[in-house]
C-alpha cells in the first residue's frame, strides 16, 4: 500500500493545475521521491518483515471530517480559491497516509488504517495553507504534524500519549517561523482569515456542522467557555471606549472557527469537566492577548488563535491536577446531579451552548450583521476621537481604496493631508489615486495640494464606490442599479446615500418619481447632519417643486445647511434675508 500511494501522489502531476506551475510540479515531485527513497530503505532494512494494516473507524475522526468538508463545500460557493484548492487538499491527503504509513513501518510492523489524516489535512488548511510556488512547505508542516504525534508523548492516565494536537502543533510552529521571518505573504493565512466570512450566515452553518461532535466527545465546555471569554471581554471593551476591540464583530469568524473545531481535539485536552472550563477560558483569553501584541505590533493579527495551542496542550495535566484539587472544589460543576450518566451532561452543556448562541445570534454578537462593519460607524467614533477610531477608519479607507473606491482613497487623501499639511505629497497620491478611478473630487484635491495650495474637499460616494463599500466582507453585493445601492446605503446609515436616494425620487432615476419620498430621504439626511440636503429641500419648499411653496421652511433648513458648514447656503441665506436696497 505505500507503494501505491507514492505513486498516487505522483500521477497529481498530471493535474493541470499542477502541471501548469513548475514549482509546484517539483513539489509533488520531489515529496514522491522523498516517500519512495524511504520506502526503498524500509523494504531493504526490513528483510522480508511486511507492514500489516488494520482498520480502525473512529467517531471522533470521521464526525470532524464530516464537519470540515461539508464546511470546505458550503465555502467554495462564495470563494473561488477554495475549489482551486481541491486538488491540493487531496494531495496533501493522499501524502499524509504514505508519510504516516513509512513513519509507522520505521517503528513497528502494524499501521492501524483511520480516518486520522483527513481531519488533520482539513484543520491545517482552514487556517494556513502556502501559495503553490512554495507548496513544499505545505508538505513539510503536514510531516511536523506527523512526526510531533510520532514522538513527542508522555504518560496521561496510565497511557502513552501524544501530547500535542497534529494540526494546531504544525500551525503552531510554521506560525512562529512566518512572524519571525515577515514572510506571512507566501501563505493564504490572511485571506483564508478574512474570506471565510464571505458565505451568508457562516456562523449559524459552523454552529450547526460542530454541534454533533461537540455534544459526541463532551467537548462543549472548551468551547463554550472560550467564546464566552472572547465575548465578554469584546463587550466590556465597548463599554470602556465605545469602540469594537476586533473592529468588526465580537468574535471574529475564523477565530469562531478555532474555538469550535481546532483546539478541542479531546486527545490533548484534559478529561475533568472544570479543566476543561479553565482550558477554554485561557484560550479565550490569550486569542484577546495575542490579538492584541500582533496588532500593536503591526503584525497579522489572524495568528491570534494558532500561537497558543500547544502550550494548552502541556498545560493539560496541570488543569486536571487543579481540578481535582479540593481548593477547587467549589468551583467543580461535576459536582452538581453527579449521578447523572455522562450522555445527559453531555446534553446539558450542549443545550447552553445553543441557548447562548442563540442569544449572541440576536444580540448581534456574532453574525453576519454588525455595527463595525459599517463605515459610518468608524466615522463617527474618528469624530469623537473615540478610541482606535481614527486608525480603524484610516485602515478600512485604506483597504477599500486598494478595491477601487475613488472616494475611499479621496477620504485617505483627507486624512493624510489632515495628519501632516506641511508635507502633503502622500495625501496628493491618495487623491491621484482617487481621481485614476473617476472620482472627481478626488482629481480637484490632487491639483489644488499639488498647485494652489487650497485645503481638500470630501465629497459623497457614487453608486460605484457603495458597491464596494457596502460589501461588509460579503463579496459583491446582490444591490447592483444606482438606485437599489442609494436604497442600502441609506439603510444602513449613509446620509449622503439617503440624499442620493432622494435625488433619485426627485427625478424618477431608476423609479417612478415621488417628490413625497423626495422629502422623506432630504429630511432625513439633512437631520443627520449632511449639509446639501438641508440646501435641496429648501430649494424644494422655496420653489414648490412638488411640494406647497413655504419660505419660512425653506429658510430653516437653508439655515440648517449654513449652520452645517456649507458656505453656499449661508450665501443664499444672507441674499434671502438682507433687506431689499431702495
Amino acid at each position: 500500500m505505500p507503494l501505491a500511494l507514492v505513486v498516487a501522489l505522483a500521477s497529481f502531476g498530471f493535474h493541470p493545475h499542477i502541471s501548469s506551475n513548475r514549482l509546484l510540479l517539483s513539489a509533488f515531485e520531489g515529496t514522491s521521491a522523498v516517500l519512495l527513497i524511504w520506502l526503498t530503505v524500509l523494504a531493504i532494512r526490513s528483510r522480508g518483515r511486511a507492514l500489516t494494516t488494520e482498520i480502525v473507524l473512529r467517531p471522533e475522526h470521521y464526525m470532524q471530517t464530516v464537519a470540515q468538508f461539508a464546511i470546505y463545500v458550503y465555502w467554495s460557493f462564495y470563494w473561488d480559491p477554495i475549489r482551486a484548492a481541491a486538488i491540493l487538499l487531496a494531495g496533501q491527503i493522499v501524502f499524509a497516509y504514505a508519510f504516516d504509513m513509512l513513519l509507522t513501518w520505521s517503528r513497528r510492523d502494524t499501521h492501524l488504517l483511520t480516518f486520522g489524516p483527513f481531519p488533520i489535512i482539513f484543520s491545517i488548511n482552514l487556517f494556513l495553507r502556502f501559495r503553490d510556488d512554495l507548496f513544499a512547505l505545505q508538505f513539510v508542516m503536514v510531516a511536523i504534524g506527523f512526526l510531533a504525534k510520532e514522538f513527542i508523548r508522555w504518560n496521561k492516565d496510565g497511557r502513552r500519549v501524544h501530547i500535542f494536537n497534529p494540526s494546531s502543533f504544525p500551525l503552531a510552529v510554521v506560525s512562529t517561523v512566518l512572524l519571525l521571518t515577515n514572510t506571512t505573504h507566501l501563505t493564504w493565512g490572511e485571506d483564508i482569515a478574512t474570506q471565510l466570512f464571505r458565505p451568508p450566515h457562516i456562523y449559524l452553518f459552523l454552529f450547526l456542522v460542530s454541534l454533533p461532535g461537540q455534544y459526541r466527545f463532551g467537548v462543549t465546555t472548551m468551547s463554550l467557555s472560550a467564546i464566552l471569554t472572547t465575548y465578554g471581554f469584546g463587550l466590556a471593551y465597548f463599554a470602556a471606549t465605545g469602540t469594537y476591540f476586533f473592529v468588526d464583530t465580537y468574535v471574529p469568524v475564523a477565530v469562531f472557527l478555532g474555538m469550535l473545531l481546532l483546539f478541542v481535539d479531546p486527545a490533548t485536552a484534559p478529561k475533568t469537566e472544570l479543566g476543561r472550563i479553565i482550558f477554554g477560558t485561557i484560550y479565550g483569553a490569550t486569542t484577546v492577548g495575542l490579538y492584541g501584541f500582533l496588532q500593536s505590533h503591526g503584525l497579522p493579527t489572524f495568528y491570534d488563535k494558532l500561537l497558543q495551542v500547544p502550550f494548552l496542550n502541556l498545560s493539560v495535566r496541570a488543569l486536571d491536577r487543579l481540578a481535582r484539587s479540593p481548593r477547587m472544589a467549589w468551583l467543580d460543576p461535576s459536582r452538581l446531579a453527579a449521578a447523572a450518566v455522562p450522555q445527559r451532561r453531555r446534553l446539558a452543556y450542549t443545550s447552553m451552548w445553543i441557548v447562548v448562541f442563540t442569544a449572541m445570534s440576536f444580540a448581534q454578537g456574532v453574525g453576519d450583521h454588525h455595527p463595525g462593519h459599517r463605515l459610518p460607524f468608524w466615522q463617527r467614533a474618528c469624530e469623537q476621537n473615540l478610541h482606535n477610531g481614527c486608525r480603524t477608519l484610516a485602515s478600512i479607507e485604506s483597504t477599500l481604496c486598494s478595491r477601487g473606491s475613488g472616494w475611499a482613497c479621496n477620504e485617505q487623501g483627507l486624512m493624510l493631508f489632515k495628519q501632516r499639511p506641511e508635507s502633503p505629497g502622500n495625501a496628493a497620491a491618495a487623491f491621484q489615486k482617487a481621481c485614476t478611478e473617476g472620482f472627481t473630487t478626488g482629481c480637484q484635491n490632487a491639483l489644488s495640494t499639488r498647485f494652489t495650495g487650497q485645503a481638500p474637499q470630501s465629497g459623497s460616494p457614487r453608486a460605484a464606490d457603495f458597491a464596494i463599500v457596502l460589501r461588509e466582507g460579503k463579496g459583491e453585493l446582490p444591490e447592483r442599479t444606482p438606485f437599489q445601492l442609494f436604497t442600502r446605503a441609506c439603510n444602513e446609515g449613509w446620509m449622503s446615500g439617503c440624499a442620493q436616494l432622494a435625488d433619485a425620487y426627485r427625478r424618477g432615476d431608476g423609479t417612478a418619481r415621488n417628490h413625497e419620498r423626495a422629502v422623506q430621504e432630504y429630511g432625513k439626511a439633512c437631520e443627520g447632519g449632511f449639509a446639501v440636503a438641508c440646501s435641496d429641500i429648501g430649494l424644494m419648499y422655496k420653489i414648490g417643486d412638488g411640494v406647497g411653496r413655504d419660505d419660512a421652511k425653506a429658510l430653516g433648513y437653508l439655515k440648517r445647511a449654513c449652520d452645517l458648514g456649507m458656505a453656499q447656503a449661508c450665501r443664499w441665506l444672507k441674499e434671502q434675508t438682507q433687506p431689499a436696497a431702495n
